[in-house]
Parts: C-alpha cells; structure tokens; sequence
C-alpha cells in the first residue's frame, strides 16, 4: 500500500518488541497497557479479554513468578513480518523464544511461540487491536509459571 511507510513498518516492530521488555523486567501493569484496545486471545482459554488492561495486568500476573520483581526471562521476539492491511491497519507475524535463569534451574529454552498481530494506527499512534498466542514447543516451566502449560 502506498500510505505505508517504512515509520509505520518501525512504529510497528517497537511496539511489538515493547512486549517483552515490559514483561522480562516485570512491569507487568505496562504490559496490559499495551493491550487497552485490543482483543488478547490466549491459546486454552475459550474467550478472549477485550480492551482491558487490568485483566491482562492479573492474567500475567496469576501466571508469572517474579524473582525480586522480575521473572529472570529474556523473551526474543523473531521471524517478525509486518504488512498493511487497509487503510490504517496492519497484521503481523512473529515467533517469541524465551530463555530463563532463575533459582535452582540453569539457564535454559523454556518455551517457544507464535504471536499473531493486528495493529491500528489511531490519531497518527499504531496500537495492538488483536493479538493471539500461542505457545508449541515446552521445556521446564517449574520456576516460569505458577500452573502448568501445555
């Protein structure tokens, strides 16, 4: 499309890597805000949360242990394809890989994923409208998460 640029390509790739800098250093609260106009759905659970921060916020939060604050992850976000998809809208494609280090484990893959974006570019700003994840391959999740994946 002629009136995508190579801004919006960029605008699009930092929002989705805001992602997990604000999960890997446990802001979880800037996390859910990224999602305050999307529609999150999350693989195994049948509805998804829509427009809701906080719930994304608790979601992460019932689910990720924190070590000092913080999970002691490095989630990669990879393999990242952005195209238009309208006037003002977009979609992306991308894979996350998540390394973790934490008490009583050593450093290690502990799960691998896909994200499936749309994005919409409100008053010249590029927001999430939807996001799905999914998650494929499972190492040890015991000092990641509170229950079990997968």
């Amino acid at each position: 499309m002629d009136d995508f640029s190579i801004g919006d390509y960029l605008a699009i790739q930092a929002l989705v890597h805001r992602y997990p800098r604000h999960l890997d250093s446990g802001d979880l609260v800037g996390l859910g805000q990224l999602f305050a106009h999307a529609a999150v759905h999350f693989e195994g659970r049948p509805d998804p949360v829509i427009a809701d921060p906080a719930e994304v916020t608790r979601m992460f939060a019932d689910f990720v242990r924190l070590y000092d604050g913080i999970p002691r992850t490095r989630h990669m976000i990879c393999n990242l394809i952005v195209e238009p998809d309208g006037a003002g809208r977009a979609r992306a494609t991308s894979s996350v890989f998540v390394l973790q280090d934490a008490p009583g484990v050593p450093l290690q893959p502990i799960i691998t994923g896909d994200y499936a974006d749309r994005f919409a570019k409100v008053e010249g700003i590029w927001r999430f409208s939807e996001r799905f994840i999914t998650n494929d391959l499972f190492g040890n999740l015991t000092a990641h998460g509170k229950y079990a994946l997968g």
